[in-house]
């Protein structure tokens, strides 16, 4: 990867510190400075650096780098595609601590109580946006599929949420997926 592709991710980091704080967000939120939290229903859940909707963000890098490589491989570099999907992850991140997407989160998802991510939490989140799409890059496609789908399934098993069902709910919510997300 070029000096210039590393000099722009700082860029996207920062840039994305500036807007998450002009939104009003917080470094480490309501919660203790820390680095990991089980508990997806605790109020520190998308405030520390780590929790478990870390591990989608991990997909994320997965599905941006098959993607951008399906489109783009011929054209750009893998440190141009790494930017292009950082600046994704980023775009994101920001989206997803607009008033809009927090108060979606609470009508059709488990999260009733979220009130978007701390700016350490949404920085932890981009990283591992990054180390997904290197591992994504660097792994056989066969065991790419299989970090994704074995990642999807862990998550659903332990905290009965995941990056498809995630999506889905926030698209077409589903009561009967609400229902049991909610250990009914």
């Amino acid at each position: 990867m070029r000096r210039a592709h590393g000099i722009v991710l700082a860029g996207i980091f920062a840039a994305t510190i500036l807007v998450l704080l002009f939104m009003g967000r917080t470094w480490w939120g309501t919660a203790e400075p820390g680095f990991w939290t089980g508990g997806v229903g605790s109020a520190q859940n998308s405030q520390l650096l780590f929790d478990p909707y870390t591990f989608t963000h991990i997909s994320h890098g997965i599905g941006f780098y098959l993607v951008l490589r399906l489109l783009f491989k011929k054209k750009f570099s893998f440190g141009a595609l790494l930017v292009m999907a950082t600046a994704l992850e980023a775009g994101w991140e920001i989206l997803e601590n607009t008033n809009l997407v927090i108060e979606r989160y609470r009508e059709v998802t488990i999260a009733q109580g979220y009130f978007g991510d701390s700016i350490v939490n949404s920085l932890g989140d981009i990283a591992v946006t990054v180390v997904g799409f290197w591992l994504a890059a660097r792994l056989p496609l066969v065991a790419t599929i299989a970090l994704f789908v074995g990642i999807e399934v862990v998550l659903a098993l332990t905290i009965r949420d995941n990056l498809t069902l995630n999506i889905l709910m926030l698209l077409y919510p589903v009561p009967a997926i609400q229902a049991w997300q909610s250990g009914g």
